[in-house]
């Protein structure tokens, strides 16, 4: 009898360290996974801590270093202050911030121009300058929340910067409107900028806006994400990014696979400009296929041999110009063009 009962008691002990070391493991496995989750999210939607976006100084700098032209032009309009700044408030009380400059004509085209990832309006000053300076636009640049002269606690990925560059368009209407007349409107995107252009083009429109150009937007939130998961960390999606999706959900109210492009396009009747190089590989150029077969309606699509991510301005910008030039010069050209146009 003693013998059984000390076995007993040597089973009971022993279940008892299995039941605390299986509660200690699952506790280090949670640990483990709700901090990896935490850091995926700060990587993602706080850059990692990459303050690019909001360096104003030098962003400038960089896009002088990339394109030498910019500074003898950026520095003319500064001269008789014509790169303005303005500034609103979205619904939740957040300060946005756009930079802004009227064409030198009477023609009244508009072109919003959307920056990408950890960038900022300066850093799209090279296609500012193919509207204004080539094609003789207004434009307005926003900086999307979480960079430049912008509030917000993180980046949204164009999926909610959607709602605020609608905000945006109606504030350029309302700038650059001639008397008697509705601007005439284009919103050209690159990178995040270009998924939240297409993000943007599925809601309902306003009559002024004629067409989007996209410039290598992902399809999604979550097969950017995905993509990035496994060449940088060599990772699937489960379960990192399934824990991140929800823990982005409770915490900002919006998911990666809510947040589509995708869908979007979808939706949208306007005509569309697809930009993509062949070479992409950070938003890898099926994910232009893809948006491209989605689009219905009127869609041209450009795909640029030999470029990489965002880089096909940079590599052809004569081609550039004169594709984007073909395509509003025939869908962004209001009825009533020759009665403002020089007698």
């Amino acid at each position: 009898m003693g013998f059984l009962a000390q076995q007993r008691l040597d089973m009971k002990k022993t279940k008892k360290r299995i039941v605390r070391a299986s509660v200690i493991i699952l506790i280090f496995i949670s640990t483990l996974l709700t901090g990896a989750t935490l850091f995926l999210q700060w990587y993602a939607l706080q850059a990692g801590g990459n303050e690019r976006g909001k360096n104003i100084e030098e962003s400038y700098a960089f896009m002088y270093r990339n394109y030498p032209f910019l500074k003898a032009w950026t520095d003319s309009l500064n001269r008789v202050q014509a790169l303005r700044d303005t500034f609103i408030r979205a619904e939740d009380g957040t300060p946005l911030h756009a930079l802004y400059l009227y064409a030198d004509t009477v023609v009244p085209h508009t072109a919003v121009v959307v920056h990408g990832y950890t960038d900022n309006a300066v850093r799209m000053l090279h296609i500012a300058y193919l509207y204004h300076h080539d094609l003789h636009y207004n434009v307005l640049l926003p900086d999307l929340r979480f960079s430049g002269k912008s509030g917000g606690n993180h980046l949204q990925m164009g999926w909610k910067d959607r709602m605020d560059v609608l905000r945006w368009m109606d504030v350029a209407n309302r700038i650059f409107s001639p008397p008697a007349s509705c601007t005439h409107m284009v919103v050209h995107g690159i990178s995040m900028g270009g998924a939240t252009t297409v993000c943007v083009s599925g809601e309902a429109q306003p009559p002024y806006v004629n067409c989007y150009v996209d410039d290598c937007g992902y399809t999604s939130v979550w097969d950017e994400y995905e993509g990035e998961l496994r060449k940088q960390f060599g990772l699937p999606p489960f379960p990192l990014l399934y824990l991140a999706d929800m823990a982005t959900s409770l915490r900002y109210g919006w998911g990666f696979k809510e947040a589509s492009p995708l869908e979007q396009v979808r939706k949208c009747r306007k005509p569309m400009l697809f930009i993509h190089g062949d070479c992409d590989t950070f938003v890898p150029t099926w994910m232009g296929d893809s948006l491209y077969a989605a689009k219905q309606g009127v869609k041209v699509y450009w795909k640029v041999h030999g470029a990489t991510h965002a880089d096909s301005y940079l590599k052809f910008p004569k081609e550039y110009t004169e594709k984007v030039k073909k395509f509003v010069e025939t869908y962004n050209i209001p009825e009533n063009m020759n009665n403002f146009l020089p007698k």
